[in-house]
């Protein structure tokens, strides 16, 4: 595609574009899906968001992506499917989606200082971490409160951290995170975790892991870091304070789909519904990865999402 003949200006003078196929989200789903498009003769363009790699970029170590059994770090497979999907033809942008108009045709993605006109649309802006919303939680963000153990871990080397949830990543997230620390505080607001018996096993043999259940956060106290949290009993009301170095919260995702609400069939939970062909409630529009995908939320599944979402993008503008 030329991209000079397809571009031109609207009537504020702000570029307009016209593309084939654009893919929203630079995660495991949007460079597979990018890859496969590109194969496909698709000519796709990439627009990244705010991150390249997406949740994925943030993990120190990934052990179980196929075909590397030493692990991979989370930015180099990034940059690794990145050139991948260029070395066949995918353009990638470090832009970001500001709205969506799905009810007309092609359909409309504005940035900040572009307008795009696409013919067929892969979302895959993935999932972001939900947040406490407690005092203290935004200030020391990145200075002892994090939502990655395996991103910051490292930093918090023979110290006391607290980690607040009860899933299947809170308890993983902190048995990982003993590799580091001296201690590891679990705080959970039920009275039983809601994670799988191994995860439980492993837990309960972890000696430098202690566990509050019945128990919420409510504020994180600090001073050119975190210092200590207050928590308080569910059932007594009985408040506590707890010193710490470092707050690790994993208490869920939430699906980054604000852009489709209105425009979308999604579920419940916020997650974009698709069938087993990536295909949305709209006509042209595919999702994949952790935006639609609330079970599995692995690198692997959505790559695989991602791939599966491009191939039918390509039938459907071949048709």
């Amino acid at each position: 595609m030329d991209e000079d003949m397809n571009e031109s200006k609207d009537k504020s003078g702000k570029s307009v574009q016209r593309e084939k196929l654009i893919i929203l989200g630079a995660g495991p789903a949007g460079l597979a899906a990018a890859l496969y498009a590109a194969r496909g003769e698709c000519n796709p363009l990439v627009l990244t968001g705010t991150e390249l790699g997406g949740q994925a970029s943030l993990t120190n170590m990934i052990e179980n992506y196929p075909g590397f059994p030493e692990g991979v770090g989370g930015v180099e497979l990034a940059t690794l499917m990145q050139k991948h999907a260029e070395h066949f033809g995918a353009r990638v942008e470090m832009d970001t989606a500001t709205s969506v108009n799905l009810a007309q045709r092609p359909f409309e993605v504005k940035t900040y200082d572009k307008t795009y006109l696409a013919e067929c649309l892969i979302i895959a802006t993935g999932a972001s971490p939900v947040h406490l919303n407690v005092p203290g939680e935004k200030e020391y963000t990145g200075q002892g409160v994090s939502y990655c153990a395996t991103c910051d871990g490292w930093f918090f080397r023979n110290k006391k951290v607290i980690v607040v949830g009860g899933g299947d990543s809170a308890l993983e997230e902190a048995i990982f995170l003993t590799r580091f620390v001296s201690e590891v505080t679990l705080v959970h607001r039920r009275d039983s975790f809601r994670a799988g018996a191994i995860l439980q096993s492993r837990l309960e043999a972890n000696k430098k892991i202690k566990v509050r259940f019945d128990t919420v956060l409510n504020e994180i106290v600090g001073e050119n870091g975190v210092k200590k949290v207050i928590v308080s009993n569910v059932k007594t009301g009985e408040k506590a304070e707890i010193e710490t170095d470092g707050v690790f919260i994993f208490i869920g995702k939430k699906p980054n789909t604000e852009l489709f609400e209105k425009q979308l069939e999604l579920d419940e939970r916020g997650y974009i519904k698709v069938d087993d062909k990536m295909q949305t409630s709209v006509d042209g529009v595919y999702a994949a990865g952790e935006v639609s995908d609330p079970i599995f939320r692995q690198v692997v599944t959505s790559a695989g999402m991602g791939a599966a979402a491009a191939m039918q993008a390509a039938k459907h503008l071949g048709d």
